[in-house]
């Protein structure tokens, strides 16, 4: 997800596409767990761990940067809530405000926020073209500016119409969408929208290693060149969404028919 610009990921064909059978790279420096959600509760998101991004993003960021399609609710069960250990963040077909579909992005800001650490987010995707779920990470002060200044780290992005992918990708100002050099691969594997699967991170001052059930599939290093290539030595936090249709995840349209869609996330935790 990009935050305040239009951005359009090209040459998907050009990505390089692992499988599911990827190296593993199971040992972490980060074992100690500092932040987490269990999700062993009823009802709303905990509010001393989540916040929410509201409506459509006018009027500084229409369309949140990406001509997206829906209206983000906030404090609504309809689109977020939790029940039988999950958290289920669901994207539905009806209007609100301008907008002809609602959904939720959960943050993290000013609630949990972290430098270096491995973060592991266990979770089932949803399905269906114009689908666009993403978990991903933002400066939680943008002291190097805006973005891609300060940095953003995709934790794992997926489009309903490429149903067998995820991604992981890094924006800053030397590689991001809108000059089309960010860093972005992809895995490949056949049961995302059916199965659970763990997403994470490992990021240290030396890299940032993205990986789902512990495979390695994209690596980030630290060239040691510049703020512009890496701006990864501030805190960020953390966000969970689903967006409707934009550039990427509406490039092939919305499927009306597929609605509600769920992503439900069995845990969050965060380790340093």
């Amino acid at each position: 997800m990009k935050k305040l610009f239009t951005c359009i990921i090209t040459g998907l064909a050009l990505l390089a596409l692992t499988g599911c059978s990827a190296p593993l790279h199971s040992q972490s420096s980060y074992n100690k767990l500092v932040w987490s959600d269990e999700f062993n509760y009823q009802g709303l998101p905990d509010s001393s761990k989540w916040g929410y991004d509201r409506g459509t993003g006018c009027p500084d960021i229409c369309g949140w940067g990406n001509n997206e399609l829906q209206y983000y609710t906030w404090n609504r069960k309809e689109n977020a809530r939790v029940e039988n250990g999950k958290l289920v963040i669901e994207a539905r077909k009806e209007q609100m405000e301008t907008k002809n579909y609602t959904s939720a992005r959960l943050v993290t800001k000013n609630k949990g926020h972290w430098k270096y650490g491995r973060i592991e987010i266990r979770a089932q995707l949803p399905a269906g073209r114009g689908m666009w779920p993403a978990i991903w990470m933002l400066p939680e002060k943008w002291e190097y500016g805006g973005w891609p200044r300060s940095g953003e780290i995709d934790i794992m992005e997926y489009v309903g119409y490429m149903p067998d992918s995820v991604f992981g990708t890094v924006h800053t100002e030397a590689y991001n969408g809108m000059l089309g050099t960010q860093k972005t691969k992809g895995l490949l594997c056949r049961d995302l929208s059916a199965q659970f699967h763990t997403y994470s991170i490992e990021w240290t001052p030396e890299y940032i290693s993205f990986r789902m059930d512990g495979k390695e599939y994209n690596h980030f290093k630290n060239d040691q060149r510049n703020i512009a290539a890496w701006p990864f030595d501030k805190e960020f936090h953390l966000l969970l969404n689903i967006a409707v249709g934009g550039n990427w995840g509406g490039k092939h349209g919305v499927d009306d028919a597929v609605f509600p869609q769920q992503m439900k996330i069995d845990w969050v935790r965060v380790y340093q």
